[in-house]
Parts: structure tokens; C-alpha cells; sequence
């Protein structure tokens, strides 16, 4: 019974109980008067269902009638979603967008762009992610994501890269920790006394990542920055951040930064790169997305360092 029913039927029921009459729906759908009620008749002997009183001057919907007019809305949207979903195919367009992100990414940037993505995609699906060094990279080489922000120091291998910003990275410490009491540039010695907190991941085979920037001879290895952030904030290690996660713990007084005789003049950059994988053609959604991402990380960095 409800195979045989037509979403043009639903259509002029809808139409019916919105416009209050059998002429008035007619003109609204450009049809003639006979047509509609027909179409009305025939989908009460499908249903077996009164769905309008015709007792009065005009057609007054019935509690069957009015419960099928909800149900038909719903149908309806559900419909118009399925056309815009077959609009966006036909030109070209994705239907969802993933997307994975360094943990080093700044926030405002990526907060920045979801917001954007929302106002001039709204029918496309968003998916985020955020990992650290080769798991960004991994996602988008075994296909779970579509797009990636990584570190020039992740697994780069088989994929294209298009670079994005140099994150400043900064040598930070608490201020009750004695590295922050040595005056001048603290030398290789001091450090190899000082437990540096590292952040460091996990490979599959169970063993941890390569030493990317590892000073001290004794380390404390975490896997997430916010861990790291918090033992360092507590006095227990020292370690490099980005300069732009730090900003506010350091204008607050809970971290100061160290002078390593290491780093020389200038503090290390961490340059970050957008990677997606070879000869995997970008749709118009994602290439806007690329482009937007890639303004909005420069913009967020910009002052506390050069734009890539």
C-alpha cells in the first residue's frame, strides 16, 4: 500500500493543508482544480484513511489527515536533502570532507575555519581529527582522512605537501624550576641533569618514537600536549612548546622561557605542511578548504612568527 503512494501525492497533501483549499493548492501548483482533488481522492482509497472533512465550505484536514501532513514534512525534507545531496554530485562536489590536524594546529585557526566551512558548506559533512607526528600523516596515506596538517618531522612518504607556517618553538620551564634560575645560556651539562618532558608517540610494534628534539639525558615521555603542558606548568621537567600555546601561561607568570646554548641565536621552527596523497584530485570543497586552512594558521601564527 505504501510503495504505491508518490512523493508528488505528498506533495499536493502538503500543499492542500497549507494553502486551506482544493482552488487554492491547484493554483499554487499550476494545476487545475479537478487534478488535485483527484490526487487527494486517490490517496485516501491507497490508504484507506479520511484525511480531509468536506462537510463545510472548505476542506478541513482530519486527525489522520493531520498526522499524515507531519509525516509528509518530514518525507519532504528528507527529499530535498536527497536532491541537494544529487545537485552536489552532479557538479562535482563532495558530500563530506575529512580532515586531520597536527595537536600543534593552532585552535583559533582551526576554530576559524569550521566556522567558515559551516557558513559556505552547510550541506557538505565535517570530520576532524587531531593527532600527533606520523598518526596525521597515517590517516591520510590509509585514506581515513582526506586532508592533513602534520610536521615536516612526521612520515611524509608517498604523500603531497603544500607548506602552511614555521611554528616558534620555545624552551619553557616553571619559574620554581632551576633551569629558570641560571642566568645566560644554559649549557649541555645543566640540561643533562634536567628531566625534559617529551611528547612522544606510540608505535605499533610497542615502541616509542624517534628522539625528535631531545636534549636531556633524562626524559619523561608523555603522549598529548595538554599532559606535557601540565608537568611542565608543575615544575616536574622542562620542554619545548609552541610559542602560541604558551603565550598566555607566560604572560601569567606560570612558565618562563630558557635560554638553551644549543639553539644557538634563534629558537628552533617546527614548519608545518598540508599533505594530501599523490595524484588524489582535489574536489571544489576540499581545494577552498586547503586554500582557507592555509590563511587562517598563517594569520593565527602571525607574531610570533613569519608566515611559510
Amino acid at each position: 500500500m505504501l510503495e504505491a503512494i508518490s512523493i508528488d501525492q505528498l506533495r499536493t497533501l502538503r500543499a492542500v493543508a497549507e494553502a486551506g483549499s482544493f482552488t487554492a493548492a491547484a493554483r499554487q501548483l499550476g494545476r487545475v482544480q479537478a487534478a488535485v482533488s483527484q490526487s487527494i481522492q486517490r490517496l485516501e482509497a491507497q490508504l484507506q484513511l479520511k484525511l480531509f472533512d468536506r462537510t463545510g465550505r472548505v476542506p478541513v484536514l482530519t486527525e489522520h489527515g493531520a498526522a499524515l501532513v507531519a509525516a509528509a514534512e518530514q518525507i519532504h525534507a528528507d527529499f530535498e536533502a536527497v536532491e541537494a545531496v544529487v545537485a552536489r554530485l552532479q557538479r562535482g562536489e563532495e558530500t563530506r570532507l575529512s580532515l586531520v590536524v597536527d595537536a600543534m594546529f593552532p585552535s583559533a585557526a582551526l576554530v576559524g575555519f569550521a566556522r567558515e566551512f559551516a557558513a559556505a558548506h552547510p550541506g557538505v559533512e565535517l570530520t576532524i581529527a587531531t593527532e600527533m607526528l606520523d598518526a596525521v600523516t597515517a590517516m591520510v596515506r590509509e585514506r581515513r582522512a582526506t586532508l592533513g596538517i602534520a610536521g615536516i618531522d612526521a612520515d611524509l612518504r608517498g604523500l603531497e605537501q603544500r607548506q602552511l607556517a614555521d611554528l616558534k618553538m620555545i624552551a619553557v620551564a616553571a619559574p620554581s624550576h632551576p633551569l629558570a634560575a641560571i642566568v645566560g645560556p644554559i649549557d649541555d651539562a645543566a640540561l643533562g641533569s634536567a628531566v625534559q618532558i617529551v611528547l612522544s608517540e606510540r608505535a605499533a610494534d610497542g615502541r616509542g618514537s624517534a628522539n625528535r628534539g631531545v636534549l636531556s639525558a633524562r626524559t619523561w615521555r608523555v603522549a598529548d600536549l595538554s599532559t606535557k603542558h601540565a608537568l611542565i606548568v608543575g615544575g616536574l621537567g622542562w620542554g619545548h612548546e609552541p610559542e602560541h600555546l604558551v603565550r598566555e601561561a607566560m604572560g601569567r607568570g606560570e612558565l618562563v622561557a630558557l635560554n638553551l646554548a644549543a639553539w644557538g641565536d634563534a629558537p628552533p621552527l617546527r614548519q608545518l605542511t598540508l599533505v594530501r596523497r599523490k595524484r588524489s584530485p582535489l574536489g571544489p570543497v576540499a581545494g577552498w578548504a586547503v586554500d582557507r586552512l592555509t590563511d587562517l594558521c598563517r594569520l593565527a601564527l602571525r607574531g610570533s612568527t613569519a608566515a611559510a
